[in-house]
């Protein structure tokens, strides 16, 4: 994927593969201003790969925007609650003596578990 960051283009295909996953998620019109949506249309008619840097950077925030809302609820919240939930109990694991618990800090699987327990939480048990 081309992407708007740092030195790589953005071309054409790849704004037609972000914007049709984004219309079949039903997020096009739902996150995207009317000007949005047509700045992005108008450079897949008209442009086949972005050389103008200020062109690029609009698009870039578009892109970024879209990827946001089409990431799911499960990995979003992996990096907003996960990582300091498994943090936390890694260095409550290692003072119990638990010499492994360093190493569940990268552990994906053990993070995405502690996200679902985290969601699957009544709102009266989260602090």
């Amino acid at each position: 994927m081309i992407v708007a960051l740092g030195k790589q283009l953005l071309c054409r295909t790849e704004l037609e593969k972000i914007k049709k996953r984004a219309l079949r998620r039903g997020i096009w019109f739902k996150v995207l201003s009317k000007i949005e949506r047509i700045q992005v249309d108008l450079t897949i008619k008209v442009v086949k790969v972005v050389k103008s840097i200020i062109l690029s950077k609009v698009l870039h925030s578009i892109v970024k925007k879209l990827l946001n809302a089409m990431e799911s609820r499960v990995a979003r919240l992996m990096k907003e609650v996960g990582r300091t939930l498994v943090r936390k109990i890694s260095e409550i694991g290692v003072k119990l003596g638990c010499k492994s618990a360093k190493s569940w800090i990268n552990d994906e699987g053990f993070i995405k578990f502690s996200t679902i327990m985290y969601m699957n939480t009544p709102k009266l048990y989260k602090v």
